[in-house]
């Protein structure tokens, strides 16, 4: 086992509020939501706006080519609501556009490789994106303000351009090989074949003038309209086998969530085909077999690395695969009011299937990859199939119908075992948002070996040892071995409100809610080039 590790150490404090906040990987994206808080929205309002905001901020994690799963606490009903907008599949997928090719590594989800990777990489790889239904869906149904409303700080983002700092450039250098396959990727982010470097603003292509059409003529436009007309198109002109109909076919699913109990809270979340399923699992064994009495301690994560490891093994039962890897944004909302809601969404990889639209400037997903391109499976490859299996777990938590607090995170298979112990942190040990996004975490799913970041100190280091393989894992910007949480959370004791972001992630952040002002951010220069 290494032990070698970089010698330093992070703590981020929570953002306090009287009224509400907002806790998301990208601090634009949160000050976007907090703004959105202060101009009378509620939760629902304030993270359709934070993910809307994320397509200016943080486009390779995801954005309006992306799907993903909205869960909302309603303070007023006492009711909890998913709103699925997962991807799908075009009606005329055919397997034989894609081969097996055993030379080729297999797939996100464990599936094997197919030609010139062509379900992970190009518009062979897109589904139909579920995003604008879904927000829009979600703020129709929930909100307050109008879709419009919550596109403004998007707008205003897009039209400054992308914030490059150090952290951009490395996330553009990490598929800059990818992008390059791309003319109008390359253009955007590669220009003249280099990563986009620090201190400047980049306008994403036609990024800004796809918000504002959608802001004017509403989302339908995006899946019946003119822009449907102009990303069909592209897709097709691309190689995808995406049509008009199947746009104008796709719907967001709005359903009750899967529940759980643990230490007298309920904990929603997103449903059959989420990772909330293995959380709750987990949970449950932990609830049974952690004594808490003792305070943290080894035993701790001996039991939370045995609850995962179980809950993983009843995954890879039901589904023979896992994802390994992938890219992600989770942002959590809570008002004044005591409505939350916790967002989950992605492009699936960093930056998707690597193409960004040209008459929208969209980053595209690589969702196909979600399914086998083999006959026969319950995953197979099927035209119109919705995405029907996800690592994305988040989760609001419940007690005697108050708010307790709203958490998820980005990364793959790290997405589970970050969010559930978090929750059971402050659920077993009754610590603040704060203490339990900044305790040190393990990484268990089932793999033959467990990852420990060595700032549990050595004897909880020792315990894990005797009964496991270790991987010694510090908690770093990059390479991201656990997940990337963010978090909101009401103190009932003191009526103020809490948020939070990863530790480790220079750009994720919270914000109180406050109105939205555009400012230079220290990153970038206010006259940096722009496309």
């Amino acid at each position: 086992m290494n032990r070698n590790v970089e010698q330093w150490q992070v703590y981020k404090k929570a953002v306090q509020s009287e009224r509400g906040v907002v806790g998301s990987q990208h601090w634009l994206a949160a000050q976007a939501g907090a703004g959105i808080l202060a101009e009378g929205g509620n939760a629902v309002d304030a993270a359709v706006a934070a993910a809307l905001a994320l397509n200016a901020v943080e486009p390779w994690m995801c954005g309006l080519g992306g799907s993903g799963f909205m869960v909302i606490w309603l303070a007023e009903s006492d009711t909890a609501h998913v709103v699925n907008f997962q991807g799908t599949l075009a009606q005329a997928i055919d397997l034989a556009d894609y081969p097996l090719d055993p030379s080729v590594p297999g797939s996100i989800m464990g599936f094997p490789g197919v030609v010139d990777n062509r379900n992970v990489d190009g518009y062979g790889a897109i589904t139909v994106p579920g995003a604008v239904a879904g927000l829009s869906e979600a703020q129709a149904r929930f909100g307050r303000l109008s879709f419009d409303t919550a596109l403004k700080p998007a707008i205003d983002l897009a039209e400054r351009g992308l914030p490059v700092d150090w952290h951009g450039t490395l996330q553009i250098a990490l598929e800059a090989a990818n992008l390059m396959k791309d003319p109008e990727a390359a253009a955007t982010y590669l220009p003249g074949g280099a990563p986009l470097g620090p201190e400047q603003y980049r306008v994403l292509g036609k990024l800004p003038e796809t918000l504002r059409r959608l802001a004017e003529h509403g989302p339908r436009d995006f899946y019946e309209g003119e822009l449907a007309e102009r990303m069909v198109g592209d897709l097709q002109a691309g190689g995808s086998r995406i049509a008009m109909e199947d746009l104008a076919a796709y719907r967001a699913e709005v359903h009750a969530p899967l529940s759980g109990a643990h230490r007298g809270a309920t904990i929603h979340t997103a449903g059959e085909t989420s990772g909330g399923v293995r959380m709750l699992e987990a949970l449950a064994h932990v609830e049974e077999a952690l004594d808490v009495s003792q305070g943290i301690g080894a035993h701790t994560y001996l039991t939370y690395a045995d609850a995962l490891n179980k809950a993983f093994a009843t995954h890879k039962r039901k589904l023979g695969a896992a994802g390994s890897t992938g890219c992600t944004s989770h942002l959590s909302t809570l008002d004044a009011d005591g409505n939350m809601v916790a967002l989950t969404h992605t492009l699936l990889n960093r930056f998707g299937a690597k193409v960004m639209l040209p008459s929208t400037g969209m980053m595209m997903n690589n969702s196909v990859s979600y399914f086998d391109p083999r006959p026969g499976f319950p995953t197979t490859m099927e035209g119109g199939k919705r995405i029907n299996s996800s690592n994305m777990c988040p989760a609001i938590a419940v007690r005697d119908g108050k708010p307790l607090f709203a958490v998820g995170a980005s990364g793959a298979n790290h997405i589970v075992p970050g969010t559930m112990q978090v929750a059971a942190l402050m659920l077993d040990y009754g610590v603040s948002l704060e203490e339990a996004f900044n305790a040190p975490r393990i990484d268990a799913s089932d793999r033959g070996s467990i990852g420990v970041d060595p700032a549990v100190g050595p004897e909880i280091i020792a315990a894990l040892e005797a009964k496991h393989d270790l991987e010694l894992a510090q908690m770093l910007v990059f390479p991201k071995f656990y997940s990337c949480p963010s978090g909101v959370m009401h103190d009932a004791a003191t009526g103020l409100n809490y948020g939070i972001s990863d530790k480790s992630a220079p750009v994720a952040g919270a914000a109180a809610e406050a109105p939205f002002v555009l400012e230079s951010d220290g990153a970038a220069g206010d006259a940096g080039p722009r496309a």
